[in-house]
């Protein structure tokens, strides 16, 4: 499972890397974007479809998680992968945000461990870093925006600082990177 993390900056960066994804990539993608509560359910799946030929969607409470697909974090839900499903949950905020990346990572480095990949995006706070740093204690693979190349750097350094990050790329590069991850 490839999980995703993005906030401040986080539209344009995540199009980006959907754009650059390889088709033959198989393992489903999950992002948590940091977005308001009061967002239009489908607004931005609709945005996200534009940069990708998988399907983009939300996913409810107990849907399973199906290979080559993207699914986004509901606004005001965590978002938690469970057993091959998904869970929703509106516990309290981390990091002031939810969804969080924190709770997305470290559920889908408990639930696929050494075949987990956490990639942490542009970003105006730390969120993602306890997140990036578990996926990496399970066996993970931690990807992280270079910080030079991020609307705003707080959580690409946070990631860093807080993890031994496998690589640290432009999402131009990120593509390339997993496929020689995935596919290779």
């Amino acid at each position: 499972m490839i999980a995703i993390g993005a906030s401040w900056g986080g539209l344009q960066a995540v199009g980006t890397l959907l754009r650059e994804m390889p088709d033959e990539l198989e393992p489903a993608i999950v992002i948590a974007q940091h977005r308001s509560a009061e967002s239009s359910r489908g607004v931005l799946e609709s945005l996200l479809q534009a940069h990708s030929k998988r399907p983009v969607s939300e996913p409810g409470d107990k849907d399973p998680v199906e290979p080559h697909h993207v699914y986004v974090a509901p606004a005001d839900y965590h978002l938690l992968v469970d057993g091959g499903r998904f869970a929703l949950s509106v516990d309290a905020r981390v990091q002031f945000a939810r969804p969080s990346i924190d709770v997305l990572f470290e559920s889908v480095a408990e639930g696929y461990r050494e075949r987990a990949i956490g990639i942490v995006l542009t970003g105006a706070n730390e969120d993602g870093a306890a997140g990036l740093a578990a996926i990496k204690r399970n066996g993970g693979v931690g990807i992280v925006q270079d910080p030079g190349t991020a609307a705003k750097r707080t959580m690409p350094d946070a990631a860093i600082a807080a993890s031994v990050a496998d690589a640290v790329l432009p999402l131009e590069d990120m593509g390339h990177f997993l496929y020689g991850l995935c596919c290779a």
